[in-house]
């Protein structure tokens, strides 16, 4: 299979016009799917600039767009009853017919929890507790079961289900994050694609866990989608696409103190960004998944699907 390519539109620091405009570009490209976060603030720089939500973005764009797949990347679990989150799944999957991914994750942004009152229980090992058995329950849902809670449960289900079910025969859901205790073990459990960040050292690590687990459960991790999570900034230069970054962050009023040791930046030229790919495709990660800053880069966008995902594939 070839390398498959997915954009995040962040969803900060943008209007509506230029995001719906990006998403459609997205479209006509041919990328394989458009993701958005889940999020109440900016989690780039000062948190307190314009955001849009998630679901009823994804909602705006099923019906915008015609072929790429949708979804968050990834759904906080703690915003939402797990049933609320099967539904808007659901009507998500009818109004793009058949596209929408769930997307999901035990949430990590304390500010924006505590501005709503919304809870963000005792802790991180709590939140994933509530992660699992939050899938758990969705995958049962999205593929035509009724779930009722155990009297100990987190949740209360009383003989729930989804009607109508989704377009989907199976729903893809993708989990986020790369907790080797919990977060993993859930991925094994549950996931049918999974997102990771970080150095081909870590992601080489994190697939090894990632083996182990799915080992314990039973489960081929070949019917995991292994994705990575990067910020693509491509130009001739590497010089000329650090000033696209630096305006980039600019905008959305991030220092460069803030970003310059993050290796989910790969800013430079068509061959430095198809060396980092080809580097992580070799672990087995065959999807990408680049975020895209507004102003949105059309450039990058291009030349990624364009340039470089032909050099990736003919290299490996």
């Amino acid at each position: 299979m070839g390398t498959r390519l997915g954009v995040l539109l962040w969803s900060q620091a943008t209007d509506w016009p230029a995001f719906v405009g990006a998403a459609q570009r997205v479209d006509e490209l041919g990328y394989d799917h458009l993701w958005t976060w889940d999020h109440l603030y900016a989690i780039f720089g000062d948190p307190y600039q314009p955001i849009f939500e998630g679901w009823t973005t994804l909602a705006a764009w099923a019906a915008m767009t015609r072929r790429t797949r949708v979804g968050l990347l990834v759904g906080a679990n703690t915003f939402r009853n797990p049933g609320l989150v099967a539904k808007l799944a659901t009507t998500l999957d009818h109004i793009s017919e058949g596209r929408a991914i769930l997307g999901i994750g035990g949430a990590w942004f304390g500010t924006e929890h505590t501005a709503t009152g919304i809870d963000f229980g005792s802790g991180f090992g709590q939140r994933l507790d509530r992660l699992d058995e939050a899938v758990g329950a969705l995958r049962t849902l999205l593929d035509g079961g009724a779930v009722t809670s155990a009297p100990e449960a987190h949740y209360a289900f009383d003989d729930f289900r989804l009607l109508p079910p989704p377009r989907q025969a199976h729903m893809p859901i993708m989990i986020g994050g790369s907790g080797e205790r919990k977060t993993l073990r859930t991925v094994a459990r549950y996931a049918d694609m999974w997102n990771a960040m970080g150095s081909v050292e870590k992601l080489q690590h994190k697939g090894s866990v990632l083996r182990v687990h799915c080992e314990s459960v039973g489960r081929d991790p070949s019917e995991i989608e292994w994705t990575v999570g990067c910020k693509p900034v491509i130009r001739d230069t590497e010089a000329e696409a650090r000033r696209v970054w630096e305006a980039q962050m600019a905008h959305n009023r991030t220092p460069m103190s803030d970003v310059e040791d993050d290796d989910t930046f790969w800013v430079g030229t068509p061959e430095q960004v198809a060396g980092a790919m080809i580097a992580r495709r070799a672990l087995g990660y065959g999807t990408f998944i680049g975020e895209f800053a507004a102003p949105y880069d059309d450039e990058t966008l291009e030349r990624w699907i364009g340039e470089v995902k032909p050099m990736v594939d003919e290299a490996v």
